[in-house]
């Protein structure tokens, strides 16, 4: 369960809004999982990367596939809660 909601933010966070969270931090936007851990979206050239509190990297390889309960960001491998 834990790593399942390690997956989940609360909140309807679109690319667009990614993208100005980056910008807005300066390079790296931290996000709150609903497991209570940390994500990091940063970018990498053209693509959004996400870092977990285990320090492994996942790229976003489909953005904003919407939902009845949201929106999802299709990576490339799981991310880690610490």
């Amino acid at each position: 369960t834990k790593i399942l909601t390690y997956h989940v933010v609360a909140g309807n966070f679109k690319a667009k809004d990614i993208m100005n969270a980056i910008k807005k931090g300066n390079g790296k936007a931290e996000f709150t999982t609903v497991a209570g851990g940390k994500l990091w979206a940063m970018l990498e050239g053209s693509s959004v990367v996400l870092k977990d509190e285990k320090g492994g990297m996942s790229t976003v390889t489909i953005a904003d596939v919407k939902q009845s309960n949201g929106v999802i960001h299709v990576i490339d491998t799981i991310v880690m809660p610490n």
